[in-house]
């Protein structure tokens, strides 16, 4: 076998080696995003009862028209806020944990 053939035969075995890790690459999935397991329930005076299945966790969900009531039956700690973009933090909750709101309301919430 001369060089040549044998630097071919390197270079097409390296191209099939790149091509097979490639696919499996590619088969991973996307997201690393984890979602918490459970329901958030929520109150609003406006809107009646409402729920918020399987968050993922890090983003910021708006209760709407406010929240008066709020119970975490996720397996995540979720953060309510007072404003709809969860930056005045009013509470942290564990999971199990609820608690009523008057004034102000909870407007948003984040999990994780």
């Amino acid at each position: 076998m001369t060089a040549t053939r044998m630097t071919s035969a390197r270079i097409r075995r390296a191209a099939l080696a790149a091509a097979a890790a490639l696919a499996v690459f590619t088969a991973l999935p996307a997201s690393t995003a984890h979602a918490a397991d459970g329901t958030f329930f929520y109150h609003s005076s406006q809107s009646g009862d409402l729920e918020i299945d399987d968050p993922d966790n890090g983003e910021c969900y708006l209760l709407l028209q406010g929240a008066s009531s709020v119970r975490n039956r996720t397996d995540a700690v979720a953060r309510v806020y007072y404003d709809q973009g969860c930056e005045e933090l009013a509470d942290t909750l564990v999971p199990g944990d609820g608690r009523t709101f008057t004034e102000p309301l909870a407007r948003s919430v984040t999990f994780g």
